[in-house]
């Protein structure tokens, strides 16, 4: 004879994510192995794009957050790490002067081009 089994016997699996790093330069998301190889060529690419900028919107070079928060297993505190990583990305967006929205230097000359100031009443 056939059976029913309850819907305990069909759990789903809870898929975990990999533990990931946010760059403190972009932004991004990377695994715990590959941010080591993202930053240095996010670095290269800040630098680059910085060059092009006029003057007035160069900004100076990200520094790394030091996070020192270490768990009582001795590894780094991801979330902690994370937080200062992400708080220092968007530092390096600069606030549009017409409109106040924020915007990375490069897009921010996009920007201007089509944001005109409020009519007044």
């Amino acid at each position: 004879m056939w059976s029913w089994k309850p819907s305990s016997a069909f759990k789903p699996t809870m898929i975990r994510r990999p533990p990931t790093v946010i760059c403190y330069i972009c932004g991004r998301e990377y695994g715990t192995k590959s941010i080591a190889i993202h930053e240095p060529q996010c670095l290269k690419k800040w630098h680059n794009e910085n060059n092009l900028l006029p003057k007035e919107l160069r900004r100076s070079e990200p520094k790394k957050p030091e996070v020192r928060t270490i768990t009582a297993k001795g590894f780094y505190d991801l979330d902690a790490l994370n937080e200062a990583a992400w708080t220092s990305a968007l530092s390096q967006l600069v606030p549009c002067n017409i409109c106040g929205r924020t915007f990375l230097p490069d897009r921010l000359i996009v920007h201007q081009r089509s944001c005109k100031p409020k009519a007044a009443k």
